[in-house]
């Protein structure tokens, strides 16, 4: 009994913990501990699963993101396209390799030519020559004619793009001889009235009488003369340019040719 007592008595007065000690000096935790810290790592790996999702989600935003931006911005350079390639062929200078060109003038005046896209489009290029018609005629008769149209290089920032077919000012020759300057003209109501008088024909030569008032507005040159053709457009660079009449008649050889030289 005595031993009892003792025993209940050193329990009594010796603290019990929930950490027991190692032989370190360290601690080893008990079960309480465990259960705390599984459930501090599952929290944190339930945070960097978390995180990670965030990043998938937020990547894959991006992306998509992306290529949204990139198909709008493919689609607004198709549409630029589309309109800057509706915009060339509407245009009196977009020009293809096979064009509309007609000699006219009245029979004391001068040359005038004028090519076109089609018959009934605008006129792309209007020219007036120094040469009287009746000696083109001549000329012509005569066998193969080359017209050689020159003009001058401008500097570059007096130039800025200027087109050939837009320069306004050319040294005529015919068939190696000067024949004064050619003048680019607009074509006004005069001009383009000729040109639908004859925009039926799509190959010939011939007169046109002139009524009172074509008279009166051409004074003595008279009659009008005129001579309308396919012509085949060959370009060498943008200095250079050359229009050759296909005549099915002349076994493949033109009669008339045309060159534009920027020299």
């Amino acid at each position: 009994m005595a031993r009892t007592s003792q025993n209940m008595s050193s329990k009594r007065h010796f603290h019990w913990t929930n950490k027991v000690g190692t032989e370190d000096g360290g601690e080893v935790p008990t079960s309480e501990s465990f259960s705390t810290l599984i459930q501090k790592e599952k929290k944190e790996g339930e945070n960097v699963v978390a995180a990670e999702a965030s990043s998938i989600a937020t990547t894959a935003t991006s992306h998509a993101t992306r290529r949204k931006l990139r198909a709008v911005a493919i689609s607004r350079l198709r549409l630029a396209l589309t309109v800057f390639g509706k915009n060339r062929l509407n245009t009196p200078f977009g020009l293809g390799s096979r064009v509309i060109g007609t000699l006219f003038g009245y029979r004391r005046g001068h040359v005038h030519f004028a090519f076109q896209k089609d018959p009934t489009s605008q006129e792309a290029f209007l020219i007036e020559l120094a040469t009287p018609i009746s000696g083109l005629v001549r000329e012509m008769a005569s066998g193969l004619v080359r017209i050689a149209l020159e003009c001058n290089k401008q500097k570059e920032a007096e130039k800025k793009g200027l087109r050939l077919l837009e320069e306004p000012l050319w040294r005529t020759y015919c068939n190696g001889k000067k024949c004064g300057f050619a003048t680019r003209r607009e074509c006004g109501p005069k001009e383009w009235d000729i040109l639908k008088a004859v925009e039926p024909i799509s190959m010939g030569a011939g007169v046109i009488p002139g009524n009172d008032n074509s008279a009166e507005e051409a004074g003595p040159e008279g009659e009008l003369m005129y001579m309308r053709a396919k012509f085949e457009r060959v370009v060498g660079s943008r200095d250079s340019e050359a229009f050759y009449m296909m005549n099915p008649d002349s076994n493949g050889v033109p009669e008339l040719s045309i060159y534009l030289l920027r020299v």
